[in-house]
């Protein structure tokens, strides 16, 4: 049966695509937005279909339509349906009731195996795979494919589609007096999940482990991921900050979460594997050759303190001071403390009598 589509609803759906991403062949999933009225569409690749990335979908396609729809269609897809009911969603999942409370939109929940309630998304995710993917892209970074993938959308808001009285840019700019207005404030694209840190101190995020610090080991944390990051958060505060992997199965180790072990565990410096891919500039190396030359394993423990400074001190700001202690010769931690203090300090500034006799002979 032929529909019409009022302005201002959209419908919703994910394909699947093949990338040369870094040299190797990868699947993605797109996220794809589209509105049956003036047929514009959004499309935008993640490197999975989840939670997070349903939602900076949402995020995003609203900001590139200039506002919320009114009513939104989708299938039956485990991260929006909770629970169902005669072959349709009827709940959704708190994720999904978290995002259509901030931004105000109705849903509608497809029956299951019957795409042709939602058929115009269905179309514009065979018309993206088609046209904004093929050939292979070969890309580095999915971000900087995305750029490329909004502008490729821009550009087919500049055709006319046949029986339309103009382009799908101007019945765009007639559909947004239809839209919700976006809110002011901005929506976090999240997944939340209660986790226990284990005796390695390590916590297990969507399949990777990622560390905190050691006096956190047995504790409970709340990790909290988004597209970019996984932050891991103990009562109300942030404890550990990792870049989002989303490989599997992978460790990722903060050494900064260790060194208050290694100061009790000096014998393990070389051996432990959080410092193992470690990069400190050279001048650390030779302050332990030195210290170690000159006190032996007392010497070892200094370094370590020394490297405990990096808990609230700068890199480059210890690298400074360090550098500046080999030149004088004063290699203790609480010397390079001093010297990162003295650094911090604004230099003398000489007042200039020129132009004010009246103070020069004071």
């Amino acid at each position: 049966m032929p529909l019409s589509h009022p302005p201002g609803e959209a419908q919703v759906d994910f394909g699947e695509a093949t990338v040369i991403l870094q040299g190797k062949e990868a699947k993605v999933a797109y996220f794809v937005m589209s509105l049956p009225f003036s047929d514009a569409l959004f499309c935008q690749v993640f490197p999975r279909e989840c939670t997070e990335t349903f939602q900076e979908g949402h995020c995003r396609a609203f900001e590139f339509i200039g506002g919320v729809p009114t009513r939104i269609s989708y299938d039956n897809s485990r991260i929006a349906v909770k629970t169902f009911l005669r072959g349709r969603g009827e709940q959704p999942t708190h994720e999904f009731l978290r995002l259509q409370s901030h931004f105000l939109f109705e849903h509608h929940f497809c029956r299951i195996r019957r795409p042709n309630e939602k058929g115009c998304v269905e179309g514009s995710v065979g018309f993206t795979r088609r046209n904004f993917m093929v050939p292979v892209p070969q890309i580095d970074d999915l971000e900087e494919f995305n750029e490329q993938l909004v502008n490729d959308c821009r550009a087919d808001l500049q055709r006319r589609l046949r029986g339309q009285p103009t382009t799908k840019q101007g019945l765009l700019e007639e559909e947004q007096r239809a839209l919700l207005p976006l809110p002011k404030q901005s929506f976090e694209a999240r997944r939340v999940e209660p986790v226990k840190a284990n005796s390695l101190s390590l916590v297990r995020f969507d399949t990777n482990d990622y560390s905190v610090p050691t006096a956190y080991a047995h504790q409970h944390v709340t990790a909290v991921g988004n597209i970019q990051e996984v932050r891991l958060v103990v009562n109300d505060r942030v404890v550990a900050r990792h870049a989002r992997d989303w490989a599997r199965e992978n460790v990722h180790y903060d050494p900064l979460h260790y060194l208050a072990l290694l100061e009790r565990k000096p014998g393990s410096l070389d051996y432990a594997r959080p410092l193992a891919d470690w990069k400190l500039p050279e001048c650390f190396g030779v302050l332990r050759r030195r210290l170690e030359g000159e006190r032996q394993s007392d010497g070892r423990r200094e370094f370590i303190r020394v490297l405990r400074l990096l808990e609230t001190i700068t890199l480059a700001d210890l690298t400074r001071a360090i550098e500046r202690a080999l030149t004088i010769g004063a290699l203790t931690v609480d010397v390079i403390r001093v010297l990162v203090e003295h650094g911090h300090e604004q230099p003398a500034r000489w007042f200039n009598l020129d132009g004010r006799p009246h103070l020069q002979g004071h």
